[in-house]
Formats: C-alpha cells, structure tokens, sequence
C-alpha cells in the first residue's frame, strides 16, 4: 500500500506513525519494570522509520553534480 503513495505522502504517514510510537514508548516508559521486550522492538521501529523518513528526504533532494 505505502508504495503507491508519493514520497511526500509517504513521509506524512510515516511521521504520523513515528509520532504514534513515540507517544507509546513515552507510555510504556512510565513503568520501566513493564515490556521491557516492548519497549526495545517499539524503540527500533521507531528508529528505523526515522532512518526511512531521512532516507526519502534525501531521493527528493535533486542531485546537483547531474
């Protein structure tokens, strides 16, 4: 489904979900001795989304060596 969308929307949707996740492991962090297994896997999603995000940022960035 997200390969259809552009990249700017792809980019949207996927800040949305960052946000989402941040807003969870902020939840599930008010209890450090609760889903630590939870925490970890929300945390690298999280952090491999931003890594998509940035990775987008940049093919709409026009190459200026062409």
């Amino acid at each position: 489904m997200d390969n259809c969308l552009s990249p700017g929307a792809r980019i949207l949707l996927l800040q949305r979900k960052h946000r989402q996740l941040d807003e969870e492991i902020t939840r599930l962090s008010e209890n450090p001795y609760q889903n630590q297994l939870m925490l970890r896997r929300l945390k690298k999603e999280k952090l491999k989304i931003k890594d998509t995000i940035e990775w987008l940022k940049n093919t709409m960035i026009p190459d200026l060596d062409a």
